[in-house]
């Protein structure tokens, strides 16, 4: 037996075949921007997310009226576990959306990619996260929470949990503290492995001493972005700030952008390539890779190859304006993990 398939058997179930997706219950209203004054007008910082009031929303929103749009559910968490759903993953989410149209929709939209919404409904607002797509496809979100900061420890149902082998959570849930550490427990007495994606620098700064402590202490696998490890680690190098990753999570998976993604397991360590594609929107690409990567660790694969998939994922859906691959794309996309 090779060492690379001794250390998965070591690593994770191998019969791992249901994911659970606690976050911010969200959808996504996607604007092309023709420039970034919308983002100077606002005060939103390039490339950041930044929490917004229900009004501001609204105003942002006037504000782009004359530029296109495309609606869909979203959040980091819900959009990881939808990509997982459309690979043919039996997957599950915990959130929490109003009694309102978007809330609807949000359902519907996940019920219809084949994963199990474990929603509560409230008479607030459906949260929703403007993504400002510039003419560079960088995006920056303005985010209104609204219902999404009301999922509370009731939504965390032992029923919810029973019979998935893995939770996967978004960064985005870091302040709500109590909520998130009391999950990663749960799933650890249901002996489920840990995912975690940082999601965003700003919520690293702003979270940094809870999250070094959760990660060290529950996490098995941690995904970052550039920006994310080096405010998580304080070292700029991202092969640094892998190092240091992997030191307190079994995985450790720092993505560079066009460099492609570094991953870590112990002292085994891989770089890991870019799918080559022609970017419109970024929107996503995190949260794809990770159901790429995520997707490759269930089916057993080398962690270079889970890499592959992971940023074939993220080539394909920057190609289109959304978090979301579409239904015509994916079926090219699992020809294409079939011949990984």
């Amino acid at each position: 037996m090779n060492k690379t398939i001794y250390l998965f058997q070591n690593l994770i179930l191998i019969n791992m075949r249901k994911v659970l997706g606690i976050g911010n219950a969200l959808v996504d209203i996607i604007i092309k921007l023709n420039s970034d004054g919308i983002l100077e007008n606002f005060y939103l910082p390039k490339g950041s997310m930044q929490l917004v009031d229900a009004a501001t929303a609204i105003n942002i929103e006037n504000a782009c009226n004359s530029l296109s749009r495309s609606m869909a559910s979203g959040g980091s968490a819900a959009n990881t576990i939808h990509g997982l759903s459309k690979l043919g993953i039996t997957t599950g989410f915990i959130g929490a959306v109003g009694q309102d149209e978007m809330g609807r929709f949000f359902h519907d939209d996940m019920v219809q990619a084949g994963t199990k919404p474990f929603l509560s409904f409230s008479q607030t607002q459906t949260g929703r996260a403007i993504s400002l797509v510039s003419p560079d496809s960088e995006r920056t979100f303005a985010t209104f929470l609204g219902a999404a900061v009301e999922i509370s420890l009731n939504n965390l149902d032992d029923t919810c949990f029973k019979g998935h082998n893995m939770l996967h959570l978004e960064g985005y849930l870091a302040p709500l503290q109590s909520l998130m550490e009391t999950a990663m427990i749960k799933a650890k007495q249901f002996g489920m492995q840990v995912s975690l994606d940082l999601a965003s620098y700003n919520v690293v700064e702003s979270n940094l001493d809870f999250l070094q402590k959760i990660v060290a202490k529950y996490v098995d696998i941690v995904f970052a972005n550039e920006e994310e490890a080096k405010a998580f680690t304080g070292l700029a190098n991202p092969v640094d700030a892998l190092h240091e990753l992997a030191k307190i999570s079994k995985i450790a998976v720092v993505k560079i952008g066009k460099k492609g993604s570094l991953v870590q397991h112990g002292n085994e360590v891989h770089t890991v390539g870019i799918t080559p594609a022609k970017s419109i929107d970024t929107t996503g690409a995190g949260d794809l890779y990770a159901a790429g990567f995520l997707f490759g660790l269930i089916k057993g694969l080398p962690l270079g190859k889970c890499g592959d998939v992971g940023a074939l994922l993220a080539a394909n859906v920057i190609e289109e304006l959304g978090a979301k691959i579409s239904d015509i794309r994916w079926e090219k996309v699992q020809q294409l993990i079939k011949a990984l």
